[in-house]
């Protein structure tokens, strides 16, 4: 790609699972995409020709505000370069934030600013991964496929206790108002109904700062992604949302014959062993847990004393040994820090943190940080003796930071494994880390038997 030439679009998600959801999305639409974990140059777009969108792996969702306004204002500087027609922060189809963590006004100020747009759009919805937005309200399968229950997302039995950032209103035009002052107004479901004509009538009479569409399912997508499509032909259009955003804009673009076919991946087959990184406290990967171990995984349960720098080398060290004593005896081991939101190792944790005098707004935090530099560290010594070809990131928070000790530059989809999911190949200059196999997947993703498709390369 010439500095020339416009991208389709540039995305930065807000952790790292979420990330790989957009380049899924995006790729299936027939969009070469490549996502960096590492902010690019032009000399590293060069390095993938034909390239047509570019994501950034982020963290976001685990920073403060102040730690936000730091990490986003060059984030979004740095991909404003390359002149795209979409902009899209890309955050959890869950819609995770509050005002202390992850504020996702906070992201909406700071992108209304870099790219000078007075109303931001929001289109939370992702019907294929079973989110709908209903008169403002948000509503979540449990699970991302088959047939689990829907709830609306205060009352769902994960997303309402996640430790981070709980949900604790449906409405998210008032979720969002808790984080910031901007006017906020809704595009609701009678007018998307409606069609492209009302709904860009609406945008063009709208006075608010922010502006939320809902969706409920693939024909308002459609519409919504037609919609802004219209919206940036004269200037990069910023937008906030779940990966629907890039599902919509790809009907859009499909409709239009901007973009080509369908990418159909062959099946990257069995890998074994594998190692799993999870960090999840998520009821749904407790059961694949569960599921892999009685299928012939092996767990090493990571010890809380991990985040103390008192016991962390050898804890390390230890864990590093096991690891590949099992690989010697061709076992798939998952490497975990809980087995659900009751494994005592939380409270453990939580309560060394506040024996340091770490405020109860930041532990959690901590926890995904140095938690995740812990599992990333355990992995690059893990490579160092045994060549590995496939590992799976369970969790967004801690995957960002395990993934960001690898020297990873980038990473481009090579296979669907389940939906928001895929299976990536690592780009790297580190000759131990490139051409990995990794599956970045969130603590919601993924049937019980999820662990053992990854494994055996299963295809959507």
């Amino acid at each position: 790609m010439s500095q020339k030439e416009k991208l389709l679009l540039a995305y930065y998600g807000d952790d790292f699972t979420g990330s790989t959801d957009a380049l899924e999305f995006l790729t299936l639409a027939g969009v070469k995409t490549v996502l960096f974990l590492q902010q690019p140059n032009q000399k590293d777009i060069d390095r993938f020709p034909g390239i047509q969108a570019i994501g950034l792996a982020g963290k976001s969702r685990s920073m403060l505000p102040s730690e936000m306004e730091t990490e986003l204002y060059t984030a979004f500087e740095n991909l404003k370069i390359f002149a795209p027609n979409h902009f899209h922060y890309k955050v959890c189809s869950t819609f995770d934030s509050a005002p202390h963590v992850g504020n996702i006004g906070k992201a909406i100020e700071i992108g209304s600013e870099v790219f000078n747009q007075k109303t931001v759009l929001v289109s939370p919805s992702a019907p294929h991964l079973g989110r709908f937005c209903v008169f403002g309200n948000l509503f979540a399968r449990m699970g991302t496929i088959g047939n689990g229950e829907i709830y609306r997302i205060d009352r769902h039995p994960s997303m309402s206790k996640h430790p981070v950032t709980p949900a604790l209103e449906g409405d998210l035009t008032l979720h969002l108002a808790k984080q910031t002052d901007k006017s906020i107004n809704l595009v609701n479901l009678t007018t998307i109904e409606k069609g492209t004509s009302e709904v860009l009538e609406a945008v063009e009479n709208n006075q608010a700062e922010i502006l939320f569409f809902d969706g409920f399912n693939q024909e308002h997508l459609k519409t919504i992604g037609i919609v802004f499509n219209q919206l940036a032909n004269k200037k990069t259009l910023f937008s906030v949302g779940s990966s629907g955003i890039e599902m919509a804009l790809g009907l859009a673009w499909k409709d239009k014959k901007i973009i080509g076919k369908e990418i159909v991946f062959e099946s990257p087959g069995e890998v074994s062993p594998i190692l799993v990184l999870s960090g999840s406290c998520s009821p749904v990967t407790s059961k694949q847990i569960e599921y892999a171990l009685e299928n012939g995984f092996l767990e090493i349960p990571l010890e809380s004393k991990a985040v103390d720098s008192q016991y962390q080398q050898q804890i390390i060290e230890e864990t590093v040994s096991q690891i590949i004593a099992n690989f010697k005896n061709g076992k798939s081991t998952i490497l975990h820090t809980s087995t659900g939101s009751e494994d005592p190792r939380i409270a453990e944790t939580e309560s060394y943190f506040k024996s340091k005098g770490i405020k109860e707004n930041e532990i959690q935090k901590q926890c995904s940080a140095l938690y995740g530099s812990v599992l990333g560290r355990i992995t690059k010594e893990v490579l160092k003796a045994d060549p590995l070809k496939r590992i799976l990131f369970s969790g967004g928070d801690t995957s960002s930071y395990a993934a960001s000790e690898l020297d990873i530059l980038a990473l481009e989809m090579i296979a669907p494994i389940a939906p928001g999911a895929p299976l990536c190949k690592a780009v790297s200059d580190n000759e131990l880390v490139n051409g990995i196999e990794m599956n970045f997947k969130g603590g919601q993703v993924g049937t019980a038997d999820y662990f053992i498709k990854v494994l055996k390369g299963e295809k959507l």
